[in-house]
């Protein structure tokens, strides 16, 4: 547990440091807005399938025999050529798709947020058959019971950073960042699995009969994070509405919700789940014991909300506010940031419930 926490803070770490960059190189600009906007419609289908990988894979991995490794060998390369296939084509899609989204009138971006995005749309639609591939090898790892993934989730994040800090200025950091940052990621992690000599090479097609146990669990899960991935697009297009700065103003604040939000989880998961495991060996009241979490996370919660209300302004300035980041910007994310904190109780006690 104690090597999950300290992977998870070094990736956050390296998530915030990219956003300070970001902050202290661009600012509230219609850069970043074209970035965030292209970006977020880029992951959007990798957000469905990395989340039904995460939900179905992993158990149907952990299950399988483990005295048949010829057939996991099997079943992997069928998976990995299935991601590589699914990923190349929806890429080749977002490749012609995005560049002419982008520039349509109802999605209301200015005429310079939508030449700088269609400039990054051509290129940044690659990172999807990258993200795929990497959430597959992510969701392998995680089955065996490794966790190299946490730790590489912040080599993006470094990538970008290392861009931002050796160049000058203009949106090509970001793009090559990006990229070389997914394509770094997806390289570490396959290596970590060759080493194990836990992949091979990739087979397109269908002959595992593990496919009808994976293929069971998907249609729900599919239709529901659809569902829950389609308020991302939901504040994108609202927010390109409201014109230039909207949409990075509202991306730094949503880095220091889930900030705060991620560092909040990781305590209440050291702190309740040993609790609720030696409730469930012990047979006792194991609904009481939740109820009682559920109401003091509520009220942490709100503890958490009114402290982050008053402590807003100072996060926000410590954080952003230098080269390009002005006083003005650091307000303006401060009044989203203060909304975004009334999430905060009911966070944590759906963690709970859902355990």
């Amino acid at each position: 547990m104690i090597v999950i926490v300290v992977f998870l803070l070094v990736g956050r770490m390296a998530g915030a440091a990219k956003e300070v960059a970001i902050a202290w190189e661009y600012g509230v600009s219609e850069i970043v807005d074209a970035y965030v906007f292209v970006f977020k419609l880029a992951q959007w289908p990798i957000d469905i399938l990395g989340g039904v990988l995460a939900s179905v894979m992993i158990p149907v991995l952990a299950r399988m025999p483990q005295d048949q490794p010829e057939e996991m060998t099997r079943f992997r390369a069928e998976m990995l050529g299935v991601a590589l296939g699914a990923g190349l084509l929806l890429g080749a899609v977002f490749w012609v798709a995005l560049p002419w989204l982008v520039t349509q009138p109802w999605v209301h971006l200015a005429s310079t947020q939508a030449e700088i995005a269609w400039g990054m749309a051509r290129y940044l639609a690659w990172i999807v058959p990258l993200d795929l591939v990497m959430r597959l090898f992510a969701a392998w790892t995680m089955a065996a019971n490794r966790h190299v993934n946490t730790l590489t989730e912040g080599i993006p994040a470094l990538t970008i950073l290392a861009a931002i800090l050796l160049s000058h200025g203009g949106s090509e950091p970001l793009i090559w960042g990006t990229l070389l940052g997914y394509l770094a990621h997806v390289m570490l992690l396959g290596l970590s699995l060759a080493w194990r000599s836990e992949i091979t090479a990739p087979r397109f097609r269908f002959t595992s009969p593990h496919w009808q146990a994976l293929l069971a669990g998907l249609g729900l899960m599919v239709v529901s994070q659809t569902l829950v991935s389609f308020l991302t697009l939901i504040d994108q297009f609202y927010a390109a509405r409201l014109g230039p700065g909207a949409l990075s103003t509202l991306s730094y604040a949503y880095r220091v919700l889930a900030l705060i939000l991620a560092l909040g989880a990781t305590a209440i998961s050291r702190a309740m789940l040993p609790v609720l495991a030696r409730t469930h060996v012990e047979r006792r009241d194991l609904a009481g014991v939740a109820w009682r979490w559920a109401v003091l996370l509520f009220v942490a919660g709100c503890g958490a909300l009114v402290l982050g209300t008053v402590a807003a302004p100072w996060i926000v300035e410590i954080l952003f506010q230098r080269g390009q980041f002005t006083a003005e910007n650091t307000r303006q994310v401060v009044d989203i940031l203060r909304y975004g904190l009334i999430q905060a109780p009911f966070y944590f006690v759906s963690m709970v419930l859902s355990y």
